[in-house]
This record gives C-alpha cells, structure tokens and sequence, in this order.
C-alpha cells in the first residue's frame, strides 16, 4: 500500500525541479538583454550574450553565416537594423603629375550611418590612374646647356648693331637648382668639380641666351626634376630640380650661366 502514493518528500524534489527549469528558461539569454549597442554589424565576437546556461550566443550580423544568433535576434536586430547610406561620388581629383604617370581620387560622404547591425558602409575614396599633359610639359623635357660664369663676358664695342643693344638691355633672371645627379666626367674639370650631389646652385639667364620664349631653354619648372649638360665637357651631365627663380637677378661670383 505504501507504493501506491509519492512520499512528501519526493512531491517537494520534483517541485523544485520545476521551479528551476522555469527560471532558467525565463533567463534565456537574447539580444534585448544586451546594453547598447545591443546588435553590432560585421563580425563582432564581443557582441553576444552570456547569461544564459548555455552556450553564448551573438546578435552581430556574421551570426546569420554561424547560425549561433540569440532566439530573439530576428526580432531585435533585424526588424531594427539601419543599413548605411552613402552620397553620390564627388568629382575626380587633379592628376597628381604635371607631366607624366599620376593618380587621381575621389571621395563619397556617409549620409546614415549603419546601425542595430545594418550593412556596413562601402568603400567611401576610389583611386584610378591619369597621365599629366600639362602645357608646360614640353619645357619639363628640355635640357639646359650650362657654362661656369667666367664666360660672361660685358664687351664695350662702340660697332656693335643697335638690335644687339637692345637685346642687352634685358634685364636677366636667375634660377636655383639642387644638384640630384652629376655624371662622374664632371670630376676630371676644375670648374665642373665643384658640382656634387644635393648641391644648391644658381644659373643665370642673361638676354644672350634667350630665345624665342623670352626665357632661357632648359630653366625648368619648380619642384619638377630636369636635366642639365655643360656644355664644354663631353660626359658631364645630371639632373636637378628647380627651387625658386627670381626676375631682374644677377647670380653670385661662381655660378653658371645658360647657354
């Protein structure tokens, strides 16, 4: 007779078993437990929730590829996810290079920033190859013709023709160059010696040796490298690139002249 009831005692264990089983699934983890942000985009492992008695689960977008999303993800993240919003493209930049292989960019604003797990935003700056065809191109691949100043030369000759007096009355100009590479022929001169790497020299234009462009041939353009040959010395020769140039100048005893 006694087999045929539960003892007290065993009515209480089963009880408490019941009652256990309903707070732990009334505690199942989910996104909504989550502080913000509760749903994060791309693949975040610090996204997820911990609290339940299982296995963590994760309210970031790469859940979806997982398949170890919280139960209430689809409610939470998803139904409330704002994807990113991105402008048109904005106009392509100048080339990089006046003369030659450049890049050139262009760059879009984000107009709604992702958020609640949304769709990241695409790439916001494009980059694509150009080739500089700027006019002043054409003076960037001449070669100037160099001698030292000592071949200047002031002749007070009462016969001289009156175009050649008017041609020295043209004021000159003087350009500064920093030496980036000098032929190793340069070392077996005197003058052309003193012409070494990463050397600042002026070379002036006097109205001699200007032609039809009013300016000498070979005067460069600033920040642009170019190149150079003395004239006098077969072999010496390099390239430099133009610093400043200065209007009415007469360069220092030493310099150079255009020739």
């Amino acid at each position: 007779m006694g087999g045929a009831g539960a003892s007290p005692g065993c009515w209480l264990l089963c009880w408490g078993w019941l009652l256990a089983a309903g707070h732990l699934r009334g505690a199942e983890a989910g996104c909504g437990r989550r502080g913000s942000p509760r749903c994060c985009p791309g693949r975040n492992n610090a996204c997820a929730d911990l609290s339940g008695p299982r296995a963590p689960c994760y309210c970031d977008t790469y859940c979806e590829k997982t398949g170890d999303c919280c139960e209430d993800y689809p409610g939470v993240c998803q139904r409330a996810a704002i994807h990113c919003v991105v402008g048109p493209w904005g106009p392509w930049s100048e080339c990089s290079s006046l003369c030659g292989v450049g890049s050139q960019d262009r760059t879009r604003q984000v107009t709604v920033p992702p958020r609640n797990g949304g769709t990241p935003c695409p790439d916001l700056k494009q980059q694509r190859g150009c080739f500089g065809e700027n006019p002043a191109c054409d003076t960037a691949k001449e070669v100037a013709k160099i001698l030292p100043d000592s071949f200047k030369r002031d002749f007070k000759d009462p016969w001289r023709r009156p175009h050649m007096l008017v041609k020295e009355k043209q004021p000159s100009y003087c350009v500064y160059f920093r030496l980036k590479q000098v032929g190793a022929a340069c070392h077996l001169h005197l003058w052309s010696s003193q012409l070494m790497r990463e050397r600042r020299v002026c070379v002036e234009c006097r109205p001699d040796a200007v032609g039809s462009g009013a300016r000498c041939k070979g005067d460069g353009l600033q920040g642009a490298r170019t190149f150079w040959t003395a004239t006098s010395i077969a072999g010496c020769q390099g390239s430099w690139i133009q610093e400043s140039l200065h209007e009415n100048c007469v360069c220092p005893p030493l310099s150079l002249l255009f020739v």
